[in-house]
């Protein structure tokens, strides 16, 4: 990740430049981590710039300010547009975005009845999320020590920014520990999540994966992946995944939109099927880049244009996201 590509920030309703774009140190999201944020991809497309799932990932922000009783004093479509300047702002051709929500400053009482709801929007290339080799040879996951949070404690299918203190510590645990990330348990000690990421297991040719009952986001890629499978004929099961699914995996792969599709080689020491990306997992990779670069028609209604200018990529020589078409690459399949 890097910022130094960026030029300009949206801040309620107008662009300021990155250096400016800064809050009170009174602001109360600060104290107590009251806002909702998005994370969003923008592809590189023979088109130009197009933003995944735009009306998905804005329809979730609103649900998660609904949920924290966070009202955000714009539009749908006044936030689509402004998301859709910020990167167009920045001359990027492809980029990660980040919507934030957040009570600002007016007062320190937890009710957060006298601050103003602040918006706004950056953007910046973010390439892999867990590493460069992670979407071909996979990543090494750690089962976290932290449960996740139940949906009695806090609203666990909101994105709000609070919550992901339970998943910085998972994350920083298995940093520490040598790992690339954690997965973590839920209560009744099933399958939860990863620390940013949900979980999908391949065992005799089937896709498994949770749903809300086991405390996790319902991811906009997930549900993305879930569609794609079908599509590849793939038999999809969604029910709770126990400790023993995983170890009896022939597969395993994380999706979200920082990671995208990156398989998992390895739990807590022990491999998973044969230690590498698996053929399941290499299908739907390579259907996912086909989406999401603009190359499958059946997905154009993803695609949200951002209407750049700049030259249209040429695709097979750049990255998408952080997945790579490249015929050296094992995991993904480089023709279509």
């Amino acid at each position: 990740m890097s910022f130094d590509e960026t030029k300009w920030v949206w801040i309620n309703g107008e662009m300021t430049s990155w250096r400016g774009a800064t809050v009170h140190i009174s602001t109360h999201a600060l104290h107590y981590g009251t806002g909702v944020f998005e994370g969003i991809r923008c592809y590189k497309t023979p088109n130009g710039p197009a933003l995944f799932r735009l009306d998905a990932h804005l329809e979730r922000l609103f649900s998660s300010a609904a949920a924290y009783r966070l009202r955000i004093p714009y539009s749908k479509d006044e936030l689509q547009d402004a998301v859709c300047d910020t990167v167009r702002s920045n001359s990027f051709a492809s980029c990660y975005v980040r919507p934030i929500c957040y009570y600002g400053s007016g007062g320190l009482s937890l009710n957060a009845r006298s601050c103003p709801v602040d918006v706004a929007i950056l953007a910046w290339p973010w390439g892999a999320y867990l590493g460069e080799n992670a979407v071909e040879h996979g990543v090494r996951v750690i089962l976290a020590s932290w449960a996740k949070f139940h949906s009695r404690m806090m609203p666990t299918t909101a994105k709000g920014c609070g919550g992901y203190l339970n998943s910085m510590l998972a994350a920083k645990e298995a940093d520490e520990a040598g790992y690339d990330e954690a997965l973590l348990l839920d209560e009744k000690g099933n399958i939860a999540e990863g620390s940013g990421e949900n979980l999908f297991i391949v065992r005799g040719g089937r896709l498994l994966t949770n749903d809300e009952r086991s405390s996790i986001l319902l991811g906009i890629t997930r549900d993305s992946v879930i569609q794609l499978a079908r599509d590849l004929g793939i038999e999809v099961e969604i029910r709770t995944l126990t400790l023993d699914d995983l170890r009896k995996a022939d597969e395993a792969f994380f999706t979200g939109t920082a990671v995208e599709v990156t398989p998992i080689r390895e739990v807590q020491g022990e491999s998973i099927g044969s230690g590498t990306c698996g053929p399941v997992t290499a299908r739907i990779q390579k259907a996912f880049v086909a989406a999401v670069s603009g190359i499958d028609p059946r997905y154009s209604s993803w695609l949200h244009s951002v209407s750049s200018e700049s030259e249209p990529a040429l695709l097979h020589s750049s990255p998408v996201g952080n997945i790579t078409l490249s015929s050296k690459r094992d995991c993904m399949p480089p023709s279509y």
